[in-house]
């Protein structure tokens, strides 16, 4: 489940302006690669919408399924707000629907060995 947690006007290229709403997923625990140690975290990400103003106002706090979810893309320079260090990334986070969701585990296949030749000399089969 993500959860919209505010929104911000945004504006096109040509002037238009409209709203996207910022999201969050669930609290995550990462282990950092440099200490080991694990720390907690909550990926957040923007979504445009259609939406006017009052409608953004009035769905803060609305649950939607999904989650936000890593993706790599073209390096970028990012400025970190707190300390002014601009950095190179090479991913993004996106809103990934539920029912987009594509299932990567598989239940192991697992051989019946009794069929096999154990002496190493090929058999008919029955």
């Amino acid at each position: 489940m993500v959860k919209i947690i505010d929104y911000k006007e945004r504006e096109t290229d040509d002037g238009r302006t409209f709203f996207v709403l910022e999201i969050q997923g669930g609290v995550e625990m990462v282990k950092s690669q440099e200490t080991g140690n694990y720390y907690a975290t909550i990926r957040k990400t923007s979504v445009p919408t259609t939406f006017d103003e009052n409608t953004c106002k009035a769905i803060i706090g609305t649950e939607m399924p999904g989650t936000i979810e890593k993706q790599s893309c073209e390096p970028y320079e990012y400025t970190v707000k707190e300390t002014g260090e601009v950095i190179e990334l090479s991913h993004r986070y996106t809103y990934v629907a539920e029912n987009e969701k594509v299932e990567t585990f598989q239940e192991p296949i697992k051989a019946d060995t009794s069929v096999f030749s154990s002496n190493g000399i090929l058999e008919p089969s029955m």
